[in-house]
């Protein structure tokens, strides 16, 4: 059995994006621990010139979102960058994490042999299906993932690589 472009991208993400959430709850516990609002956390960054936490989480859920639908031929459902909150976020997770569950397996079939368009800096850009998932969609999928765990990590929220890898 080959492995589908389906089970290449949708349950890593799905997986990632509810680990996600749940590290929020322990940001939420530390900030509350510290007497800290834990908007300071979603703010937070690793470096002056990166984004912060929450545009990390806004990232990794828009490329989530798009590299789906995109490889399903389905529409990209609208989701506004109003997220503010801690509960703005998990609301965010949420409905991402509903819509890729929601995405029909056998909308991928035939994916692997599909071109891809994105808007990317304000231009289109066109990719080969298996170009787009392995070379763009999942490596930007991970970074901005990665980059949100380390941003809380050095901000001393108490998680490390069993909650990035759970659910496997």
């Amino acid at each position: 059995m080959s492995l589908s472009m389906y089970d290449a991208a949708v349950p890593g993400m799905v997986r990632s994006l509810k680990n996600l959430d749940a590290i929020i709850d322990k940001a939420a516990a530390y900030a509350a621990g510290k007497k800290v609002d834990p908007t300071v956390l979603m703010a937070s960054r690793l470096a002056i010139d990166m984004l912060p936490f929450s545009t990390q989480i806004h990232r990794a859920t828009e490329t989530a979102r798009g590299g789906a639908a995109r490889l399903a031929q389905m529409d990209i459902p609208s989701l506004p960058d109003e997220d503010k909150t801690v509960a703005d976020l998990r609301d965010r997770l949420a409905k991402v994490i509903a819509f890729l569950e929601s995405v029909p397996t056998e909308t991928f079939t035939g994916a692997e042999d599909r071109t891809v368009t994105q808007k990317l800096a304000g231009n289109d850009m066109t990719f080969p299906a298996k170009q787009y998932l392995f070379g763009f969609v999942i490596p930007n999928f991970y970074f901005h993932v990665t980059i949100a765990f380390a941003i809380l990590r050095h901000n001393g929220v108490e998680i490390g690589k069993a909650d990035f890898i759970r659910g496997i």
